[in-house]
């Protein structure tokens, strides 16, 4: 189950480990669309392929990538909108 959770001011997080490409990239944008210009949300997923889509979605947009880390398969990517 996809789960956009609020962390902080301005910063969420959404999980989207165990879904294929094309669902983590559209729930991102989804969940981006929601959100305030400024904040902040930390993708966390395990498809290696969906780093690539996902940054390519959010360049095309605008929104700006902060920060990219994985740690054993799990990756997250920063994504200011």
């Amino acid at each position: 189950m996809v789960k956009l959770t609020q962390k902080g001011n301005g910063l969420y997080e959404l999980d989207v480990k165990g879904y294929v490409c094309p669902h983590p990239q559209l729930y991102t944008v989804k969940s981006l669309e929601k959100l305030k210009p400024g904040d902040v949300l930390e993708v966390v997923f395990d498809n290696p392929s969906s780093n690539e889509t996902i940054t390519m979605a959010c360049n095309k947009r605008g929104y700006k990538i902060i920060d990219k880390s994985s740690n054993g398969g799990v990756f997250v990517l920063k994504i200011q909108k």
